[in-house]
């Protein structure tokens, strides 16, 4: 398909803008200019999958009925086989697929272990989850982030592989969860382990607890660390354009550490869910007729 022509480009700097300003700008100012497209598509894919499994009123089977068509689309696309019947949202990934540059192999770790994130949250909803399990979500999402990074910013530049390669990214995620963990508990994510829900007697709602104070004290002393071997990473990159979004994204999220520190670390509400997509979903092309209102192409919505 001629990239000049393709929609699809369009459709994902529409839904990049609307779902992160600081993405849309990075992607904008910082990513290989043959690449900013891509990009776009890359964010856009997988903020429209979240918002299905995070913000649509599915049950459990059809969440995971969703995911599991998207698993298997992303598998046939690898394969060169293209659904002539696609989503909007879903010719996004398809146009990534068929431009990746394989021998770089960092949009291939960024997609896998994006959807790995992505059945993570799926799967999670309404259940405890062990430390192990949130380690795993953590080392997924930061692997994901930093191969996209080294994929789209500088793609012919050679990240160097070292320990504190995934720190930063690592440290940004421990951020975010804590940052969200008020409003995710609310519609049953939780974001601290039962190990230390056990220990403690307390429930995943009780972020006034002294035990729960104390787990979030040691989860910032832990980011905090990790930001400092992590931008000792970003800093030795040779690479411009890397170490400014690299450092950007640092400060982006060290500054909630900030806040919960100033909060005396009782985490407060932060409703990520006043954010709605851009399109309303468009579910799958067997399980929409199953979910009330969705169809098998997006419809336009109002922002909430």
């Amino acid at each position: 398909m001629n990239k000049a022509l393709d929609p699809s480009a369009a459709l994902a700097a529409s839904l990049t803008r609307a779902g992160s300003r600081h993405t849309y700008l990075t992607i904008c100012w910082l990513v290989d200019r043959d690449l900013v497209s891509d990009a776009f598509r890359a964010y856009a894919y997988f903020r429209w999958l979240d918002d299905v499994i995070d913000v649509m009123p599915l049950s459990r089977d059809q969440r995971l009925a969703f995911f599991r068509e998207q698993k298997s689309l992303m598998t046939r696309l690898h394969a060169g086989d293209r659904p002539q019947d696609l989503a909007p949202e879903e010719a996004t990934l398809a146009c990534l697929i068929e431009h990746d540059r394989r021998s770089h192999g960092g949009l291939d770790s960024y997609l896998r272990n994006m959807m790995a994130v992505m059945e993570f949250d799926a799967r999670r909803r309404g259940r405890l989850i062990s430390q192990d399990e949130l380690d795993g979500y953590t080392r997924n999402l930061s692997t994901a982030v930093m191969d996209g990074l080294s994929y789209f910013i500088g793609h012919h530049y050679g990240y160097p592989e070292t320990e504190e390669r995934y720190h930063a990214v690592a440290a940004a995620h421990i951020s975010h969860m804590l940052r969200d963990a008020v409003a995710d508990a609310e519609a049953g994510y939780y974001n601290i382990p039962r190990e230390v829900l056990e220990a403690g007697r307390i429930a995943p709602s009780d972020f006034h607890a002294p035990a729960y104070q104390d787990w979030v004290r040691s989860r910032v002393a832990l980011a905090q660390d990790l930001f400092r071997q992590g931008k000792r990473y970003i800093r030795r990159l040779d690479h411009l354009r890397a170490r400014l979004a690299g450092l950007a994204y640092c400060a982006r999220f060290e500054s909630v550490l900030d806040t919960i520190e100033r909060a005396d670390y009782v985490l407060q509400l932060e409703d990520k869910r006043a954010r709605r997509p851009a399109l309303q979903p468009a579910l799958s092309r067997s399980s929409a007729s199953e979910v009330p209102g969705a169809h098998s192409t997006s419809r336009a919505s109002s922002e909430g």
